[in-house]
């Protein structure tokens, strides 16, 4: 799969990745506008080109307050992650090029205030879907936002994971603050973490990124 040829759908208009960004970004929005006063941290996992947050923070009166840790293996869409940070002048947000899988690379910012995963749940196992959610308590704070995608489409996962996702969030302590219309291809979702505060370990793999077509060829 090249990752990088894959985000230019988001500049087709109408495209199923277009829509999505848009409710990502509403629900980014929404969190910033939420949250206390005072420096916000914000982590987004495989982060690709930083769309999902970057383009909010243009323009957020919150920009000042966020520093923000962007991780994604692919180099091409680091390079274009920075360079929509230098143009929009967001000093705080760092983009790292690394496994975004590894806890160590959120040690210095975790727990956040908001944390994006994004383009991640589509793309593991659903044993690895559960891991990651379970890490989500140790990367989110108390009080903190997970913003989440998953595909609703039966022709890439062989079923509809968003309830079972929905459920494993809300075991682990999450408030259900929103999720996408069913009818969509997609699914967008916010949980608040109202749990206890947990320790983020290090050295360890929060999950084993496949890729949903690879996930697709072996299901069939």
């Amino acid at each position: 799969m090249d990752w990088h040829e894959w985000h230019a759908a988001y500049d087709t208009p109408g495209s199923w990745l277009e829509q999505r960004l848009v409710l990502v970004q509403e629900r980014v929005r929404l969190a910033l506008d939420e949250a206390p006063p005072g420096p916000l941290t914000v982590v987004s996992v495989c982060a690709g080109q930083g769309r999902d947050l970057i383009g909010v923070l243009a323009e957020h009166p919150r920009r000042g307050d966020v520093r923000a840790r962007l991780v994604e293996l692919d180099e091409q869409n680091t390079e274009a992650a920075v360079h929509a940070a230098e143009a929009a002048g967001l000093t705080q947000v760092e983009v790292v090029v690394g496994d975004a899988s590894l806890t160590d690379h959120y040690a210095r910012v975790a727990p956040a205030d908001l944390v994006l995963l994004c383009g991640v749940l589509g793309n593991i196992t659903d044993a690895d879907v559960e891991r990651a959610i379970d890490h989500c308590t140790m990367l989110c704070k108390p009080g903190g936002t997970v913003v989440w995608t998953r595909s609703r489409r039966i022709e890439v996962a062989a079923e509809d994971l968003v309830p079972q996702v929905c459920a494993w969030l809300e075991e682990r302590g999450f408030e259900r603050l929103w999720v996408s219309d069913p009818e969509l291809g997609f699914a967008v979702g916010a949980h608040r973490y109202t749990g206890e505060p947990r320790q983020l370990p290090p050295g360890e793999r929060m999950f084993t990124f496949v890729g949903f077509d690879a996930l697709r060829s072996s299901s069939r």
